[in-house]
């Protein structure tokens, strides 16, 4: 099969022939449509994971048809269109058993912990517990919901229980940001977002921010406070820095929620958690890590009624062989919304 490969760190990987996988006993292989390009692909490659080993392939958003079944599957039969959470969960564990698979002790990751989905196939764990079927959704839509937009979704409605009429402040506006204002706007709250690319604000605007910022003019905690009479309720580090990490959690009213959904690497600056203002204004420190294939219907629910525009939030498309440039890009680029890579011809789902 053609798959991306790196084979050192920091290097732009190779479109090369590999053996092509085959599925565990628990497990499925999918020959991959369409597949997301996302920033926590980009930390992989630069070798901030050390569950990574090389050679790599890269990928963790992934949309496509079953094509191998493993012989202990029972929920899964070839030519099913699935999709599946970037946390592929045992579920067995403690974890598991109440429900949390997103944090499950025993995991394994698609394009981490093994070989992903920049490729022609994928193989996947315990299939029983962790795929989800796809019935109208296009792959290359359906692409972002394994990692971006089910992790904004599950941070907003349960980790910080986002209300109707609260005022939610957004740090960066890739595609879990937009997918953080998205969620947040068809659930009745109000949004402030902040992002440097002009691009990235106007898209924000369009998933319904109120109020769009630039966080390099001015004093954006300062600006986030005024127009929300107080600070947030609730506010979202949807890119993983030091300095919108501290932010998120400055603009908080009184008693608010930081939720931590970008990778801060150790390879990074430590963010400044300012703890005088934690304590005095009881606020609470939360972190958000995807969610589980079983909470699917709910996001797929709120696709399907239309309010949430998925279709959207694809910025681009690009064929399988682009793959090393736009990872490559990552960090630097300047096009809004969430890039996808073709593995196949596109679906017409």
């Amino acid at each position: 099969m053609r798959a991306v490969v790196i084979e050192a760190f920091g290097q732009v990987p190779r479109v090369v022939d590999v053996p092509d996988p085959a599925p565990p006993p628990h497990g499925v292989v999918v020959a991959v449509e369409a597949t997301g390009v996302c920033r926590s692909d980009w930390h992989a490659w630069q070798g901030h994971d050390p569950d990574i080993t090389l050679p790599h392939v890269p990928g963790h958003e992934l949309a496509g048809t079953v094509v191998a079944v493993g012989g202990d599957v029972r929920r899964w039969r070839v030519g099913d269109r699935v999709t599946t959470p970037f946390v592929t969960a045992c579920g067995t564990c403690p974890e598991c058993a109440a429900g949390h698979q997103q944090v499950c002790r025993a995991q394994t990751q698609p394009g981490f912990t093994g070989w992903g989905s920049f490729a022609e196939f994928v193989a996947l764990d315990h299939a029983d517990v962790n795929l989800v079927g796809l019935e109208e959704q296009s792959a290359t839509t359906a692409a972002a919901l394994g990692c971006r937009v089910a992790t904004a979704f599950r941070a907003v409605t349960d980790v910080a229980a986002v209300r109707s009429g609260e005022w939610v402040a957004v740090h960066g506006c890739g595609g879990v940001g937009l997918s953080v204002v998205g969620v947040a706007v068809a659930g009745g709250a109000r949004v402030v977002a902040t992002d440097p690319s002009p691009a990235a604000r106007t898209l924000a605007r369009e998933f319904g921010a109120e109020v769009v910022l630039d966080p390099g003019r001015g004093d954006p905690v300062a600006e986030i406070a005024e127009r929300t009479a107080g600070g947030a309720h609730a506010s979202f580090d949807a890119v993983g820095l030091a300095a919108t990490c501290e932010a998120s959690i400055r603009c908080l009213r009184r008693r608010g929620r930081h939720v931590q959904i970008g990778l801060l690497p150790s390879a990074s600056a430590r963010p400044a958690v300012p703890m005088d203002l934690v304590i005095a204004h009881e606020l609470q420190i939360l972190g958000s890590h995807g969610m589980a294939a079983h909470d699917y219907p709910r996001l797929l629910a709120l696709v399907g009624s239309g309010r949430f525009p998925l279709a959207r939030l694809v910025g681009r498309t690009l064929p399988l062989e682009a793959g090393p440039r736009a990872l490559a890009d990552v960090a630097t680029a300047t096009a809004a919304g969430v890039t996808v890579l073709l593995a196949t011809e596109p679906d017409t789902a």
